[in-house]
């Protein structure tokens, strides 16, 4: 099945189509990372403690020249157990829980906050992750944007996004969001399928789910994401079909499509699907081709690694603007930006580094009460670590990449440099997957769904013979 899959004229250049080659998804479809970080976060050290982190903080400028600085928080409660769910979370209906995490948040963002660099706290964006962040309540939500803004400068014009369950929330709740700071939402959908719903723990109406989008709209709320999963126990093609209409119904600005990953070894909750009840291979191929059309069909541009956006959301301008950059929370379309995280299992980013937080709640308690930073592991990049992941954000977030501007920005030469690299592009050259040139590496149409397996080219680690993580499927 090969399909070529277009949005419409006026949303793209001619060269933007998107191919769908069934033969080529079965060949390199297998499961590689989705490079949120390089090198990837199987690869952090615990030598890369506190004291490590605690020192970068301070010293994040190279050369004079400072990244934008941006925030992320994760709240790890969830009030119900989805049983697909690969997030460190914690499933509780004990809502005061939250009013002691906060607390310590408190306590992480005031030494975070401490160790930089005199007039090094604006923030032009903030992202809310989970668990369910909403689980905080409205008191602990605004107690802890408050911690926030006492310690860190944002910008007026920034992006603040927070992940959403709309079973748990209602308008005033997304008014009170907005009141607080919050311009973006990220709705979990998954599927509308009330028989796919039940197989996995998420029982959620259409109606609920609208009622959340059109008070973020009537919030004022810059942009809506809808996520949803293919691969689900229960899911056939014509109840994805009709989750789909139901989706575009909504008008979301950007829609997050999202391979599901049976792990039931690395996680618990998918001990609880039924293997006998999931897509075959062939299956859920039809179901992730079936998607895409459909979303082409509506308007919406492939921007890349299971995200779809409007041809005028900020995501898909700054791709056709070369701004677009891949981080811990997908794409976003703000430049490249360093990350201080807070909260159990946080990943951030600064300068040449990144750094981890301790994964559970004692841990994470401990830390703090002897007064420093909770973080569990991390690296600090070396040079070719430097390069590479240059590389890789080109490909992954604007499917080309000119060789100059790595040779200019890291002192190699190219072609010298990743000979054996340009000798296995080579073979998917073969394939019709990239096309080479003596000054561009260019992902064809062919090539964009597989993305990832180009990437994985360029990733050293994955050479190793040491142990590797349990990575998702390519698609």
């Amino acid at each position: 099945m090969n399909a070529v899959v277009e949005a419409p004229r006026a949303a793209r250049l001619p060269e933007e189509a998107l191919v769908v080659d069934a033969s080529l998804l079965r060949k390199y479809g297998g499961a590689g990372p989705r490079y949120t970080s390089y090198p990837t976060a199987d690869r952090f050290v615990e030598a890369f403690d506190g004291e490590a982190h605690r020192h970068w903080l301070g010293h994040r400028s190279v050369g004079g020249f400072t990244r934008p600085l941006g925030l992320y928080v994760h709240v790890p409660f969830c009030d119900t157990l989805c049983f697909y769910c690969a997030c460190n979370k914690i499933a509780t209906r004990d809502h005061e829980r939250a009013v002691r995490y906060v607390g310590y948040l408190e306590k992480e963002i005031a030494l975070a906050a401490a160790a930089l660099a005199p007039g090094d706290r604006r923030i032009v964006k903030m992202h809310w992750g989970g668990g369910t962040p909403t689980f905080l309540g409205e008191e602990q939500s605004e107690r802890l944007v408050s911690a926030l803004r006492a310690q860190f400068d944002f910008d007026p014009a920034g992006e603040y996004a927070i992940e959403i369950d709309p079973r748990k929330v209602d308008a005033a709740r997304i008014r009170h969001l907005a009141a607080i700071g919050f311009n973006r939402i990220s709705v979990g959908v998954q599927d509308f399928d009330p028989e796919v719903q039940r197989a996995v723990n998420r029982v959620q109406s259409i109606a609920r789910t609208r009622e959340v989008i059109d008070a973020a709209r009537a919030s004022g709320m810059r942009s809506v994401n809808l996520d949803l999963i293919y691969g689900l126990p229960k899911q056939t093609a014509e109840g994805f079909a009709a989750t789909l209409e139901r989706v575009i119904e909504c008008d979301p600005d950007r829609i997050a499509l999202y391979s599901y990953a049976h792990l039931p070894k690395a996680f618990k909750p998918q001990r609880r699907i039924h293997e006998e009840d999931l897509p075959t291979p062939e299956a859920k191929l039809e179901l992730m081709t079936g998607a895409i059309r459909r979303l082409a069909a509506a308007g919406y541009v492939y921007i890349g690694m299971d995200h779809f956006a409007k041809p005028g959301d900020e995501l898909a301008v700054a791709q056709r603007k070369g701004r677009l950059t891949r981080d811990f929370q997908g794409y976003s379309s703000g430049g490249d930006t360093d990350l201080v995280a807070f909260g159990t299992s946080a990943i951030g980013r600064l300068g040449p580094t990144y750094a981890q937080n301790v994964k559970t709640l004692d841990e994470f308690y401990t830390r703090l009460d002897e007064g420093v930073l909770p973080t569990l592991r991390g690296i600090q990049l070396s040079a070719d670590d430097l390069a590479r992941r240059a590389v890789i954000q080109a490909l992954a977030s604007h499917f080309r990449l000119a060789k100059e501007s790595i040779e200019l920005a890291h002192l190699l030469d190219f072609d010298r440099y990743f000979a054996w690299e340009l000798g296995e592009l080579g073979k998917l050259e073969a394939d019709g997957l990239v096309e080479l040139d003596p000054e561009w590496i260019q992902v064809t149409p062919r090539g964009r769904l597989l993305v990832r397996s180009v990437c994985m080219v360029f990733d050293k680690y994955l050479r190793s013979a040491g142990p590797r993580a349990q990575y998702s499927r390519v698609v």
